[in-house]
């Protein structure tokens, strides 16, 4: 194994939930009744049906509940390229979309985490077999020497210690081919910042950017507050969307925010727009003990407090906002801190400063420091944090980008860093003082984007993560969702009331059924019904099964024999859906980790989505999945379908096909043998 490839699998590893080749079992022949159907040589056999009550009313809540509402709406667990398979990964293309601000800076620190993380990506995805085409914008305001594609590739090859070509597909409106890519491993194309559809969310352009790619690798955190073609738009072409390893830890960091186990938690506010943000401000009042302001938005606060300000020094249409942020802060017994004293410069003679108290700052007079009251009273309360976050720098409307206050604040950060106390950085400027007076960000959870942040602390979804595909956040104890978590396994994908899970898994004590579904209500219902019921081979997890199920599913001791997939919503399912049921990584899931003999059971009462689904099992199951000829009974419109549901049991929306006397599309594929 390759020296990048075991570094991954051990001090990055972060409790992957890994594919896996499942132990030989003793087989067994079970026959009940007379409409059977053999599955990896056990045979499930079902009739009759099942009466659920619908309406339970508990307020108990089973220790074995896996479906988590606290999760952050915003900042889902999404699919990560450190969980995905390295095998999944060998002779794909795989477009990475880069941070250019990490890699391509005229002072790139490759010892930094940012720039170690990002370059970990790319070769992490070449030690895996993966062809790479890199996308990305540049400006020579960060780098003079990026003078054209060709010299950033130049610049990216020294870096990575790979060669990488680059390409010109976009200016000519030309579709990359599988024959261009043979030319060599990493490919570079042009400056995306040129484009104006870059920034549209161009369908045709991402399109364009995204031909003959498999798989996108987003790593570019600091875009993912925007709605690119990039990001957002090719995702809708690829059939896995994933973070990197910068991106990835980035999103850990930024999880980091809103938790709040450590108290007392403090927050040290800088910069301006009291308006814009007051969201984000209200944010942190409901997660934090004291809200400390250091910038511009201090003078709002005050005259919210009815402090009398200069008028030079209010923010236009920012009173209602203050005096809300205010109330709300004392509402919930949050302190509210703000400069006591000012160093404050002469508009007539700059060069002359003077100390003023905060009401009392004279007509011609310009703060553009913290005073060192206010420094004082500052010191005190970081020092008595367990948590802080330190977001907007500490200036005001005529002062320097780094000041002495924003110098004493620094120190009090990194000497506070050494007393257990977890910290998180916000913005390049405040990164870049910090590491002035550390040598380092070691000691600091670092995030440089803060408009990123800023989006994330107003609850608001990030279209760059959105755009990516979820995986399931927990590590799941099978033991305590069933009695014997050794028996196979048979999964409902969409189970929907859970009347087909619940019917199974009565008639067949000798099996376990997981019902994977998307409706958090129907699935904390199901739950309820399984605790009532005492059905102890029996369970239901929340997740969309489309991107998590090979994260759950690998994670399960026994065999997987059986997958079902019924009646799926048919808008839902629409080809041009982004997140429609099938897509091809759920069904490349399924073809891997099903038994060999194992079966996929499908059925809809649209004969089109059926005959579409039977298309995508036999196009993206990897050759190893082929239809049971000798079951289909029925002819409808030239097509066979099975005439009957081979297990008994019916789901909700199939009986109700049923009693209305319309036909249901039927169909069974099997595993072969050696795959």
């Amino acid at each position: 194994m390759s020296p990048v490839l075991k570094t991954v699998q051990t001090t990055l590893s972060l409790n992957k939930l890994s594919s896996r080749n499942y132990p030989r079992k003793e087989k067994k022949l079970l026959q009940h009744g007379s409409c059977s159907f053999p599955i990896n040589n056990v045979q499930l056999s079902f009739q009759g049906g099942l009466e659920v009550v619908s309406n339970v009313n508990s307020s108990h809540k089973e220790k074995t509940c896996l479906y988590d509402d606290g999760e952050l709406e915003a900042l889902p667990h999404v699919q990560t390229l450190r969980e995905f398979p390295q095998e999944e990964l060998v002779a794909k293309v795989v477009m990475v979309r880069f941070d250019s601000t990490i890699l391509l800076g005229g002072k790139l620190d490759l010892s930094s985490l940012s720039a170690s993380k990002a370059l970990y990506t790319i070769k992490y995805l070449h030690e895996c077999g993966a062809k790479m085409i890199l996308v990305s914008e540049w400006s020579r305001k960060i780098n003079p020497k990026l003078l054209d594609a060709q010299a950033v590739a130049d610049i990216l090859s020294s870096v990575l210690q790979l060669k990488v070509i680059a390409l010109r597909c976009i200016s000519c409106k030309s579709p990359l081919r599988r024959e261009d890519l043979q030319k060599a491993d990493i490919f570079l194309l042009e400056n995306l910042s040129e484009y104006k559809e870059e920034v549209a969310n161009c369908s045709k352009f991402a399109e364009l950017l995204s031909s003959e790619v498999d798989i996108l690798v987003n790593d570019s955190f600091c875009q993912s507050h925007k709605v690119l073609a990039s990001t957002v738009g090719v995702a809708r072409f690829c059939y896995a969307s994933m973070a990197g390893f910068s991106f990835e830890e980035n999103l850990h960091q930024l999880k980091k925010i809103a938790k709040t186990k450590k108290k007392p938690y403090l927050a040290v506010i800088g910069g301006g727009n009291l308006k814009s943000k007051a969201a984000a401000l209200q944010f942190l009042a409901s997660r934090c003990d004291a809200l400390v302001f250091v910038g511009q938005m201090s003078f709002q606060i005050m005259r919210a407090l009815g402090h009398s300000i200069p008028t030079n020094l209010v923010e236009r249409d920012a009173r209602k906002a203050a005096l809300d942020i205010v109330q709300f802060a004392h509402d919930k017994n949050v302190l509210m801190s703000y400069p006591k004293d000012f160093w404050c410069t002469n508009q007539h003679l700059p060069t002359e400063l003077e100390v003023f108290p905060a009401h009392g700052v004279s007509a011609s007079w310009l703060p553009v420091d913290l005073g060192p009251r206010s420094l004082e009273e500052i010191y005190s309360l970081v020092t008595n944090s367990k948590k802080i976050i330190w977001i907007g720098p500490v200036k005001f409307s005529s002062s320097k980008p780094c000041t002495v206050g924003t110098s004493k604040l620094a120190q009090m950060l990194c000497k506070q860093s050494q007393c257990e106390c977890e910290i998180t950085i916000v913005g390049s400027t405040a990164c870049e003082v910090i590491k002035n007076e550390s040598n380092s960000l070691s000691s600091f959870n670092v995030l440089e984007n803060a408009s990123v942040v800023w989006e994330f602390l107003k609850e608001q979804k990030l279209p760059g993560v959105m755009s990516l595909n979820r995986a399931y956040p927990f590590e799941i104890d099978w033991s305590v969702a069933y009695h014997d978590a050794s028996q196979p396994l048979v999964v409902d994908i969409g189970s929907g009331n859970g009347l087909f899970i619940m019917g199974m898994a009565q008639n067949r004590k000798d099996l376990n059924f997981l019902g994977l579904e998307i409706n958090g209500k129907l699935v904390r219902r199901c739950l309820d019904s399984v605790h009532q019921s005492g059905i102890r081979n029996a369970y239901f997890i929340g997740s969309n099964a489309t991107t998590t199920f090979r994260s759950i599913v690998s994670s399960y001791p026994g065999e997987l024999v059986l997958v079902s997939v019924q009646c799926p919503n048919p808008d839902f399912n629409k080809p041009e859906n982004r997140w429609s049921m099938l897509q091809r990584s759920l069904i490349e899931a399924v073809a891997d980790l099903l038994a060999s003999k194992g079966k996929v059971f499908l059925q809809s009462d649209v004969e089109a989505v059926a005959m579409r689904m039977k298309e995508q099992f036999l196009q993206y199951g990897k050759g190893k999945l082929h239809l049971s000829h000798d079951q289909y009974n029925i002819r409808i419109n030239g097509n066979a379908w099975l005439e009957e549901n081979p297990f008994g049991i019916r789901s909700d929306w199939e009986q109700h096909v049923i009693d209305r006397g319309a036909p249901m599309y039927r169909l069974m594929l099997s595993k072969s043998t050696g795959s």
